[in-house]
């Protein structure tokens, strides 16, 4: 791992020798919940930075964005939501990491945001034990402030699994995408790199494959390139098999992005399509989340199954005004998606 971000790993790997489950109920139903955390910020501004000299000053704008979103405040009320539905296993992306190092007082430790343990700690706060099974590394930076400050932002795709669920790890995968979008930092190239991880479960009675995954927004191609990877890599497989993720699955709020169709076309059925009411929509709030009203308007969030399943039922959830943090935020720019599904 990168030294930078020693802080940042991911932790969590008992369940993959949870024995002490091995006298729980095991049961033929399992509930799936895949959620967008948002990573705080609209980060454009330091990608329209021209030269190197003007990225400090867009690297502060930016950070004060993500302050002013408040994870510490927002995590409260996502455990809230998680707690309301007790998923068996969670999918999340942009599940970020951000550091503000002091250049001018070095021995000060850093600030960090890590959005995966904290939002593990008050899950445990509510009596809920969920374990990181899986977690792969995405965009990685850090970047000098216009105030004496590194600031430092990783994100992650992250697969959880509740404790008491009963399921174990018999083998888990993480990598990035070959292919991924480019775009301008201050001059120099920067790659937009995106990845998945995936994880092989059992209840004893069966054995299923679960992914998570964050497709490249930006560029309908590469979406459709990184969804070809998923196909011919981590989805290739005849166990049963669940995607959970930020697909892109419309890109207007009514045409089926091509990765979407290539993954209906390749046997993958969508919850949403056979259980779902209404028109599922995910995406997306105002970047500051202080929106007054909803304005989710695209289904951008799904659950995709093949290989045996029977989907039970599927929501959204974190739609509602009354969902919202004390200060009048939307808990994610995404609303989440929860499905019980029958293997």
């Amino acid at each position: 791992m990168d030294e930078k971000f020693k802080d940042c790993d991911c932790e969590g790997d008992s369940l993959s020798s949870a024995d002490d489950l091995n006298d729980q109920k095991r049961k033929d139903t399992i509930s799936f919940m895949t959620w967008n955390l948002f990573i705080g910020a609209d980060l454009s501004p330091l990608f329209s930075a021209s030269i190197l000299e003007e990225v400090p000053r867009r690297v502060t704008e930016v950070y004060r964005q993500f302050l002013a979103t408040n994870f510490p405040e927002r995590v409260k009320k996502i455990a809230q939501q998680i707690e309301l539905y007790t998923p068996d296993v969670i999918g999340l992306q942009e599940a970020a990491c951000w550091q503000l190092r002091q250049l001018t007082v070095p021995e000060m430790p850093a600030v960090t945001f890590d959005y995966i343990k904290l939002l593990i700690k008050e899950l445990e706060n509510r009596g809920l034990i969920y374990e990181v099974s899986a977690c792969n590394h995405n965009i990685s930076a850090q970047l000098r402030s216009s105030q004496g400050n590194f600031i430092r932002l990783l994100d992650r795709d992250t697969i959880l699994i509740r404790k008491e669920s009963g399921l174990k790890i018999v083998k888990r995968r993480e990598g990035n995408f070959k292919t991924n979008d480019t775009t301008k930092l201050g001059g120099l190239n920067f790659e937009l790199l995106r990845g998945w991880s995936a994880v092989d479960i059992s209840n004893d009675k069966h054995k299923f494959r679960v992914i998570t995954t964050h497709l490249e927004t930006g560029s309908p191609v590469i979406n459709l390139v990184q969804g070809n990877e998923l196909l011919e890599g981590p989805a290739n497989t005849s166990l049963p098999i669940i995607m959970l993720g930020d697909l892109n699955v419309t890109r207007d709020g009514q045409s089926p992005s091509a990765a979407y169709s290539h993954f209906l076309h390749a046997g993958f059925q969508d919850v949403w399509l056979v259980a779902g009411q209404g028109q599922g929509l995910t995406c997306c709030q105002d970047y500051d989340l202080l929106n007054a009203f909803s304005t989710l308007s695209r289904r951008m969030d799904c659950i995709l199954y093949k290989n045996g399943w029977k989907p039970l039922s599927v929501k959204t959830f974190g739609t509602e005004l009354q969902d919202r943090t004390p200060i009048a935020q939307w808990l994610s720019d995404h609303a989440g998606v929860i499905a019980h599904m029958e293997v």
